[in-house]
This record gives C-alpha cells, structure tokens and sequence, in this order.
C-alpha cells in the first residue's frame, strides 16, 4: 500500500449543460491532474457520487482506468449506511485494475461504535480489494472514533484512514497506537502538514485537481520532514480554500477548473453552480494566485 502515499485527487465528475458525463473533459483532467498527483481516487464525495447511477459510476471508473496518462493506482469509493447493499456493490463491479476501495462512514442511520466496526468488518471479510476508510463526520453525521479506527487497523483487509474530521487530537491517537503499515491520510487539504507531522503519509485533495503541481511540493517536502517548505506551499492555496466549500463540493472546485478551461462549472442537484458573489470571489482569489 506504500503506492497510497503522497497525494491523491478526489477527481470530480465533469458534466456536460444537460447533466450528461463530459468524458472529454475528465480526460482533461486526468491530464492536468497527473502532472502532480500520486494517485487517482474515483467515485468520491467530491466526484458527486451522490447523484451518479450505479452504471455511471462504473463508466467512469473504466474511463479513468483506460485514460490513465501515467499510470497511476486507482483507488474507488464504495460505501453507505446498507451494510449488505455496500457488498453487493462490491461483487457486482469489475475491480480489475483497482488497488484499493475507499469505504465511507455510514451515514443517516448514526449506528453505534460497535454498529460501525461490525459494518466495515463484514465489509472487508468479504471484499477483494483493501478496505481504506473514509471518515467525514461532518457528511455522515456519526464519528468513526479513533479508538474504532484503531480497532478496525487490525484487520488484514483494511489498510488505511482518510481523515477528514478536522480533530487533531484524534488524528494523534491514531498515529500513536496504529499499526506501522496503516496508513493515516489526510482528508482536509490545509490539515495535509500537520498530519503528516504526526505520522500521517498523504492527502486525499479536493484542490488537487486544480493546483496538482503545488500538492506535490506540500507531500514531497513534508514527507522529507521539510515542514518549513510544505507550509509556506499550503500558506498559498489558504485563501482559496475556503471559497471551495462555501456553497457545497464540487461547486467550487469546479468553478475553479472552469477557470482554468480545464471543465464546464456544472453540477447535479441538488447542488447548483456557484452564485454570482460567490463566482466573484473565487475569480478575485485566483487572478491573484496568477
């Protein structure tokens, strides 16, 4: 799983103005994205997996496989809060190529502790690929605790963390006490130094489809144990940041590589593209990045 390190880019899902997958822009991307990136993550929050059918998902998947300019591992999301649904998912798609799937928290039903390690271990009893977790508390509305994400560490079949809970303290934790191969991957791009200041080995970036290039500076330094140098790269994309979240992700990442000609700014509902103050900002921020 040492390939998992560095950077991943929770690539989004280019869509054409009448809701259609824009195939052409995704190669873009996957262009753009490879100049800096490790490795590609597909079917994430951020590539609007919420709103994809189940044979869109699996398009995309191939289309990225196939279109895969340097060759890099692919990482993809299946997750839910059906514990039995997530593993038919799982032996219903055609993994070849894959290295490993991204699994999120279940959400809605705000299971127990106990609720959660059972759901992730029946998943990983019965997956064929590495299990990494996913945890958002902020989507899923239940917290994958450090001392659960610990316990599901020694499990053989999963071999990572994508911690997205904002908590330092439980990132700690879990850098303390886990096993040396997991791997504990950032899912805050601006929390990508401090992690990797405690033990942690990448990001999986949101801006990393637009700005590759500087998350390769941000995981190449840090993991050199250069902090210096991977913060004053993360201290350039601070004000950008948070312009990204303001009205939903991918709204704004995808007005950004609009920007950029990289792709069309559209989204699906119950997302909607980015408002006119909103637009303005994003614009203001970039032109002084140029």
């Amino acid at each position: 799983m040492k390939k998992l390190t560095g950077t991943g880019v929770a690539l989004v899902t280019p869509f054409h103005a009448d809701g259609t997958i824009d195939f052409n822009s995704l190669k873009k991307i996957l262009a753009h994205t490879a100049k800096g990136v490790d490795y590609y993550v597909v079917m994430g929050t951020t590539g609007e997996s919420a709103t994809m059918t189940k044979d869109e998902k699996k398009e995309v998947l191939q289309f990225v496989l196939k279109n895969n300019p340097k060759k890099l591992p692919v990482v993809y999301g299946i997750g839910g809060n059906n514990t039995d649904a997530v593993i038919e998912e799982i032996h219903h798609t055609n993994l070849r190529g894959v290295t490993a799937l991204l699994s999120v928290g279940p959400y809605y039903n705000k299971p127990s502790q106990e609720g959660i390690y059972q759901h992730f271990k029946k998943v990983a009893d019965t997956s064929t690929l590495p299990i990494l977790l996913y945890n958002v508390p902020g989507r899923t509305a239940s917290n994958i605790s450090a001392d659960t994400t610990l316990r599901l560490a020694q499990h053989k079949n999963i071999v990572g963390v994508k911690e997205a809970s904002g908590n330092l303290e439980q990132c700690m934790k879990i850098a303390k006490e886990k096993p040396k191969s997991f791997l504990l991957i950032s899912g805050d791009d601006l929390l990508t130094v401090p992690i990797y200041a405690v033990g942690g080995v990448g990001v999986i970036s949101v801006l990393a489809n637009a700005f590759p290039e500087a998350f390769k500076k941000i995981t190449s330094n840090a993991a050199s144990g250069n902090y210096t140098k991977a913060s004053a790269e993360t201290f350039t994309l601070l004000e950008i940041n948070g312009p990204m979240y303001e009205e939903g992700n991918p709204t704004g990442v995808k007005y950004l590589l609009s920007l950029m000609n990289v792709c069309k700014p559209h989204v699906r509902l119950p997302l909607v593209e980015p408002s006119a103050g909103l637009r303005k900002k994003i614009e203001k921020v970039f032109e002084k990045m140029k």
